[in-house]
């Protein structure tokens, strides 16, 4: 895509983030020396490239996921550790009643949806679970139960889905290889150094170890809460239709799909934003999550976010979602 076609894409997606309608011509060549002419031709160029489409009869044009998602990754140009918020978000936290660190890092979920009148989310680490001793117990042909003895005594119980063609013998084996290699230490930690001596067990083995260390590390996931949901009710985008508030809500109160985002954001550095119909990992199309991790120690614990209509000022809520994960690290750390 040519500098011009760069130009007019963000100006049609601040203009309709700004004013919620369909962007024309007309009002587009006012912010630029190019005749309407012109511009229509660069405007049918973007439609053919899925980045912009018209939602009726009308000239007007809106952006479309895949244009969202072209404009947070290419064209913005707000740099991240930059907020006008900063002072207040630092207050926020420096001064919070909270009575431990649980409160203090909901207390940041309440920051983000008071500064961007969408949802604020966060995710609160429940302590790291380690293993003792784990053993797998057949229950059908399919699914197996994972007994796992934590160090403290602690029993936790998992149904997993395995292949049928698994023996018990291989259900002992991979006990045996676990319990051998690597009691006491903690899941995350296993996840990370078992990596490459599963390519040398069996498939069936390897593959049913894997599935027991992603499902202790989620069990022992941490929490999350969620404030500011009613605010969402204040989006036109999303209340026009019914069945899509009824989706969004439903997404909160299952949080299984949520939960996969956060934990995705949890193992990356920085910003992550997902825009619902262009990322896969985004259920809703006109839905998205910008989202960044934070720290104790040098260590990423948790990740922290803001839910709201894809149609949302991204260069605004990106720096809010940045500085106020970085200071709530820092006050972790103090």
């Amino acid at each position: 895509m040519d500098d011009r076609s760069s130009e007019l894409l963000t100006k049609l997606i601040q203009e309709y983030i700004q004013k919620g309608q369909p962007v024309g011509s007309k009002l587009l060549a006012t912010h630029f020396s190019l005749s309407s002419a012109t511009i229509r031709n660069v405007m049918s160029d973007l439609e053919r490239l899925g980045l912009i489409h018209s939602p009726h009869t009308s000239a007007g044009r809106v952006p479309t996921p895949k244009g969202y998602s072209y404009f947070v990754n290419n064209l913005l140009t707000s740099k991240p550790s930059f907020c006008e918020s900063h002072a207040i978000i630092e207050e926020a936290l420096s001064t919070s009643n909270a009575n431990s660190v649980p409160d203090l890092i909901e207390t940041a979920a309440g920051i983000l949806s008071k500064l961007t009148h969408f949802a604020g989310v966060v995710v609160i680490p429940n302590r790291e679970l380690h293993f003792r001793h784990i053993e797998f117990v057949r229950l059908s042909d399919r699914t197996v139960l994972m007994i796992l003895v934590s160090p403290e005594g602690e029993v936790f119980n998992k149904i997993l889905n395995v292949n049928p063609e698994i023996t018990d013998s291989s259900l002992h084996e991979a006990a045996l290889f676990l319990n051998t290699h690597y009691s006491g230490m903690p899941l995350s930690q296993v996840r990370s150094e078992i990596t490459n001596q599963l390519k040398d067990l069996k498939l069936d083995i390897s593959s049913l170890m894997q599935s027991a260390i992603d499902s202790g590390l989620t069990s022992s996931g941490g929490q999350i809460k969620i404030a500011g949901q009613g605010k969402l009710l204040d989006s036109e985008d999303l209340v026009s239709d019914l069945s899509k508030l009824k989706k969004t809500f439903s997404l909160f109160e299952q949080k299984s799909e949520l939960a996969h985002i956060l934990d995705l954001v949890s193992h990356s550095q920085g910003v992550q934003i997902y825009i619902g119909g262009e990322s896969p990992y985004m259920p809703l199309q006109d839905l998205s999550i910008v989202a960044s991790s934070y720290k104790s120690n040098g260590k990423i614990i948790g990740s922290l976010g803001v839910i709201g209509p894809s149609r949302m000022a991204y260069d605004k809520v990106i720096p809010i979602v940045d500085i106020t994960a970085k200071l709530l690290s820092n006050t972790l750390n103090g």
